[in-house]
């Protein structure tokens, strides 16, 4: 079984930044690709960000590009999205997932963090 917990979300003035970082227990971190997601009330929930498992390849979505940088540190089993330049419209619910390729998409992705709120506010 593969836990995952998010830390790092809270309330921030919009322009401001803030680090999430998500650690992983129960198997071999460093051998799976690393994603985040988020989810604003009343929308879908959309990809974010994407990490392989080397930290060699990253991907992400339009909305945050040049804004939000994701890394990874394998020997602390941890995963990070700094998030800068923040904006209203990114405040959401975000997710850290983990699978077996590094991807945009939500189905890639077997094992979900329970999620840490990001408030922007403007």
């Amino acid at each position: 079984q593969v836990q995952l917990v998010e830390s790092g979300g809270g309330l921030v003035q919009a322009g401001g930044s803030l680090r999430l970082a998500c650690a992983a227990s129960g198997r071999t971190f460093s051998s799976y690709a690393m994603g985040w997601f988020r989810q604003a009330p009343g929308k879908e929930r959309e990809s974010v960000a994407a990490i392989s498992w080397s930290g060699g390849s990253t991907s992400y979505a339009d909305s945050v590009k040049g804004r939000f940088t994701i890394s990874r540190d394998n020997a602390k089993n941890t995963v990070y999205l700094q998030m800068n330049s923040l904006k209203s419209e990114d405040t959401a619910v975000y997710y850290c997932a983990t699978g077996p390729t590094a991807t945009m998409s939500d189905f890639s992705y077997r094992y979900w963090g329970q999620g840490t709120q990001v408030t922007v506010s403007s």
